[in-house]
C-alpha cells in the first residue's frame, strides 16, 4: 500500500499526550508503522561521554503510531489523504481541500 505520510510532511498529532500539537516528520518505519516528528513525544535518554560530546540527559523524539498522525492542509486543519492520477503520475492529495499534497 502506498505510503500517506512521508518524511517532512507536516503533521497534527490526534491521539496522546501530544495530542492537538503539530511538527514535521523525521522519519517513517512503514514496517513497523510508526514514525518520528520532531518535537512530538520527547523522552529523556542518558547519553554516555564520547570524544565529541559531553555525557548527561538528552531529550530525544520517540517513534509515534501513524494512526495517531493526520497530514495538516493548507488552512492548518487536520485531514485525510487521499490518491488520484494527474498527468499519468500517482499524486497524494488533501480530501477535504482537494489540493495536491506532492509538489
Amino acid at each position: 500500500m502506498a505510503a500517506k505520510l512521508k518524511t517532512g510532511d507536516k503533521v497534527v498529532v490526534l491521539a496522546g499526550k501530544d495530542k492537538g500539537r503539530e511538527g514535521v516528520i523525521a522519519s517513517v518505519d512503514p514496517k513497523a508503522g510508526k514514525a518520528v516528528v520532531d518535537g512530538i513525544n520527547m523522552a529523556i535518554r542518558h547519553q554516555k561521554q564520547s570524544q565529541t560530546t559531553q555525557a548527561g540527559r538528552r531529550p530525544k523524539a520517540m517513534p509515534i503510531d501513524l494512526s495517531n498522525l493526520a497530514i495538516v492542509d493548507k488552512n492548518g486543519k487536520p485531514t485525510r489523504v487521499g490518491f488520484k492520477v494527474e498527468d499519468g503520475k500517482k499524486v497524494r492529495y488533501a480530501k477535504t481541500t482537494g489540493d495536491v499534497i506532492d509538489a
